[in-house]
């Protein structure tokens, strides 16, 4: 039994079904509250920005009717029994049930708040595309990177916008100070009113700030963050911190009770990240059809990109890292660029990049596999590099291609011999390129390279 269709709970399904196709080990139910089929929650702010006419399904078109799924859509769990998951549409027996409840928006006690619109699913995503009419006032409360996005994505859409955020600097979670800067000069000239060390008073259809003022809007989206959704676990007497208390084999305190993605609080996972969900994902797949039980989650490095047009960062790792002494700093706030390398030794830790793709892409790579950077460190830092670091053909076979939908290389690599054998079909075997787009250049290369050199030579090493 899966509690939750969303992104998480999705990949689940799909990667039991890849280890037990025909439903001889695992016969699987999914409850989902939203009515529609799981999309990719992460191309929210592409689809504000007009970029996609919806979010992507995650899933196959009859994946329910073909997998031997029995989908639940549009119910709700309301307890766990022994044994059995009570919904409003009656009890389900289950032997094992694994809670991907994923979050909800996190509101602070701001009166009248509960009045604007969350940032967070499909439906908000159309309620703030229908009031985003030409000259319609926006606030948006939250610099974090869902609060970027929706402030980028409202300017795309020819309506004013003003960023409000309580902190110094714009996603501190990611950037320090100094990226911080460069974010905020970045998105104001792209349209953006931004106001820092801003706090919110009261929504009453203008937004009063605490110092007194009121910043005339006619709408508020309010993007201040997420709670892990652990009130069915709570209330099953499940052991729950800020989210649902889980071990290296995604087991919650209760026997056959498992817990994945945004609800579950593992030592290794960063909160608010679809990636760590998705490897959890992986490991009970193999856990619950006995494809290999030794599997184990110990954690997900995190890598984060900022889906918004005219923006380009990328940043790995945890700021504090950027504190430390060694440490390789750009700063242009004019031109739009900042990158900052945190080093211990010759591994990068830590990082930020805005408005410098061949550095970010660089930054990315050495942090994912923590190979040993070169001693250059000056082209380690400007992104100028020997062509072969970067070549397509040399990546892993494990490096992440696609972070919108988590493809790699290998994944590619095999689809091609499989027969897609054109990016066309790779987008469409994979989806890799379907999500932001950031990840098209890296697809091309490879899908130039599978057609005019052998990959064999790689296969048991690289891919």
């Amino acid at each position: 039994m899966v509690v939750g269709h969303g992104m998480v709970g999705a990949r689940l399904v799909e990667e039991i079904r890849r280890r037990d196709p025909r439903g001889e080990a695992v016969a699987l139910t999914v409850v989902g509250a939203e009515a529609r089929p799981a999309y990719n929650r992460v191309l929210l702010s592409t689809v504000l920005a007009g970029g996609l006419p919806s979010a992507v399904d995650l899933l196959p078109e009859r994946w329910a009717q073909d997998w031997g799924v029995d989908a639940r859509l549009g119910v709700s769990a309301t307890a766990i029994g022994d044994g059995v998951l009570r919904t409003t549409d009656g009890d389900v027996p289950f032997d094992d049930l694994v809670l991907a409840t994923g979050s909800r928006p996190r509101l602070p006690p701001v009166p009248g708040i509960e009045q604007g619109i969350p940032f967070r699913d499909l439906d908000d995503c159309e309620r703030i595309v229908e009031r985003a009419r030409p000259g319609v006032r926006f606030a948006v409360l939250g610099g974090g990177l869902l609060g970027c996005e929706a402030a980028r994505g409202l300017a795309e859409r020819d309506v004013k916008v003003t960023l409000v955020h309580h902190r110094p600097h714009l996603m501190e979670r990611q950037l320090d100070p100094f990226g911080g800067e460069v974010l905020a000069a970045a998105l104001e000239r792209l349209g953006v009113d931004v106001r820092l060390d801003t706090v919110a008073a009261e929504w009453d259809g203008g937004l009063h700030l605490a110092d007194g003022s009121v910043l005339a809007a006619d709408e508020l989206v309010v993007a201040t963050g997420v709670r892990p959704e652990t009130g069915l676990a709570e209330a099953a007497g499940i052991i729950v911190d800020q989210g649902i208390i889980v071990d290296d084999r995604l087991a919650t305190s209760r026997p056959r009770v498992h817990a994945i993605g945004d609800c579950a609080q593992h030592r290794g996972a960063v909160p608010g990240f679809v990636q760590p969900g998705w490897e959890q994902a992986a490991v009970l797949a193999d856990l619950l059809t006995g494809a290999d039980p030794a599997a184990r989650y110990t954690g997900t490095r995190p890598v984060t990109r900022l889906k918004a047009r005219g923006v380009d960062l990328a940043a790995v790792g945890a700021p504090a890292a950027l504190a430390g002494a060694d440490v390789l700093r750009f700063v242009d706030p004019a031109g739009g660029r900042y990158a900052a390398l945190a080093m211990e030794g010759d591994r990068v830790v830590g990082g930020a990049v805005i408005g410098m793709p061949e550095t970010a892409a660089t930054m990315v790579q050495y942090f994912d596999t923590g190979a040993p950077a070169p001693s250059d460190r000056l082209g380690l830092l400007l992104g100028r590099l020997p062509a072969t670091t970067v070549d397509p053909g040399r990546l892993p076979g494990a490096a992440i291609v696609c972070r919108c939908t988590t493809v790699t290389k290998s994944a590619l690599v095999t689809a091609w011999r499989a027969g897609a054998t054109s990016v066309a079909a790779l987008r469409r075997a994979t989806r890799a390129g379907t999500g932001c787009g950031s990840c098209t250049d890296t697809v091309c290369g490879l899908a130039d390279w599978l057609a005019t050199a052998d990959p064999d030579p790689i296969a048991e090493g690289a891919a």
